[in-house]
């Protein structure tokens, strides 16, 4: 029998892989962008041995839908408040210029170590020692350093080295985690689902009932990556307590630096802060030049833990991706000079807690209400549900993946809440999701840029209003009681 140019239909429910109890909904079965959704996490087989579901996180789906709106032939003309990546250019005021060119030595030309140059571990340990462990007895030395192509191939890494585990992360948290949850099989998932009544609090009395019932390694995003929120300094030190010589904690600390808390003094968030013995508590931070730097393209980032797993870790590159490019190290290290790190941190908090104002006060004008103010990273983690008054349920843009496709006519791309509600090897159906009715909006990009996606918004709600509820229908008198 051959299978070849098979088509399974997305609208037969018996092949449906999130639920076999029931079939697509109304709202799915008139929503191209559903069954878009759909389609892409099913995954068709016509070549042997590919599975095309693994090619896209969130954002890169986003990405994909927005190429076939034109996107990729005119960029510029688009407010892609999608993509997680701060502005990169050298216009924030008190922030130093990043390099134009990189001098390229002979040694640069040669593989580097996979676990990095031993100059930029020692000054990323150099950095954490000066910011956050001063005065205490035990220090970060190179080697409780790793140098990483990327914030995912860090992931990645340590996904590599960890043993057969109970892995819990909170969710909603980073798209990405879901893919490298489930490309390991040594790691067994279990998430965590926060509430958005509680303000997606992670309790450290939680944390500890899943330590009790079996978890080894826990991994969340601090600062918290859709929602904004942070896990405080006194219950992360609670949290690091509770996991000490019994669970490995894995910190993604890229938005450390968005801390909008300490009245922009430079102040950072990290869990190095926590730690007892560099070499015996087990948590593993992970961070870079891509998000607080502001060097995306650069792909340097690192991961800061005991000596014994950065030894494990600098192996894994050598069959994962055979380490981060070396001029861009020798490069990076004049950059993290602490006093220098302590003055960009300043200037970069002042410059996004201005572009957080006023994104919140054009959504709070086009009629959202915002619960809970971010204190960190650059996300809106916005409600759909929350517009007052509310689109009348004929509108149909009030859930994430009809909001996205509403906003392409318009040039402007958010991400749907529902690839942050993570879902390895999709055992869940998400279509009952918590998430489903949130988009996360970036302030990363530029001024420029969040005003022509804030004025593409406004224009989608405003159409959704009038399309349901014509303006001559404000014209009709009504009958005093």
């Amino acid at each position: 029998m051959s299978f070849s140019g098979r088509r399974v239909s997305i609208l037969r429910p018996s092949n449906r892989r999130f639920s076999q109890s029931k079939g697509l909904s109304e709202n799915e079965q008139r929503s191209e962008t559903h069954r878009q959704f759909r389609h892409a996490h099913e995954g068709h087989r016509p070549h042997a041995g590919l599975d095309a579901s693994r090619a896209s996180t969130g954002v890169v789906w986003c990405t994909e839908r927005a190429t076939e709106h034109g996107y990729a032939e005119d960029p510029s003309g688009w407010a892609n408040l999608g993509q997680g990546a701060p502005e990169a250019d050298d216009e924030i005021e008190g922030s130093f210029p990043r390099p134009t060119s990189i001098p390229i030595t002979s040694a640069a030309r040669e593989y580097g170590p996979t676990a990095g140059i031993k100059p930029l571990r020692a000054a990323v340990a150099r950095l954490y020692n000066e910011h956050y462990r001063q005065g205490k007895e035990s220090q970060y030395t190179w080697e409780n350093v790793c140098i990483v192509p990327g914030g995912r191939a860090g992931l990645i890494r340590i996904a590599a080295i960890l043993g057969n585990s109970y892995l819990s992360f909170p969710i909603p948290d980073y798209s990405a985690y879901s893919e490298m949850l489930s490309l390991f099989k040594n790691i067994a998932p279990i998430p965590i689902p926060l509430s958005q009544e509680d303000h997606y609090h992670i309790h450290p009395n939680k944390i500890a009932e899943e330590i009790a019932r079996g978890t080894q390694v826990l991994l969340t995003s601090n600062p918290r990556n859709p929602t904004g929120h942070f896990v405080s300094h006194d219950e992360l030190a609670e949290i690091q307590d509770i996991c000490r010589d019994r669970a490995t904690l894995i910190l993604d600390e890229f938005y450390g630096g968005y801390n909008y808390t300490t009245d922009c003094d430079g102040s950072t968030i990290s869990g190095a802060e926590n730690v007892i013995d560099v070499n015996q508590d087990d948590v593993l931070l992970i961070d870079g030049l891509t998000k607080r730097f502001r060097l995306p393209g650069w792909r340097i980032a690192w991961i800061v833990g005991p000596k014994e797993f950065v030894d494990a870790l600098g192996s894994a590159g050598s069959y994962l991706d055979g380490g981060a490019n070396v001029p861009f190290q020798e490069a990076a290290i004049p950059m993290l000079e602490p006093s220098l790190v302590r003055t960009e941190m300043k200037a970069l908090q002042a410059h996004f807690r201005e572009k957080r104002d006023y994104v919140l006060k054009r959504l709070y004008d086009i009629g959202f209400r915002i619960q809970d103010v971010p204190q960190a990273t650059f996300y809106i983690w916005l409600d759909l549900t929350s517009l007052d008054p509310p689109l009348p349920a004929e509108a149909n843009i009030s859930d994430g993946l009809n909001f996205f496709n509403a906003l392409l006519t318009e040039k402007v791309i958010v991400v749907p809440g529902i690839f942050f509600d993570l879902n390895p090897a999709k055992r869940r159906d998400l279509f009952d999701s918590p998430c489903h009715h949130f988009v996360r909006l970036s302030y990363g990009p530029k001024m420029d840029v969040l005003k022509m996606g804030l004025d593409g918004i406004e224009r989608v709600i405003k159409r959704a209003r009038e399309t349901v509820h014509p303006k001559w229908e404000d014209e009709i008198a009504i009958q005093d009681d």
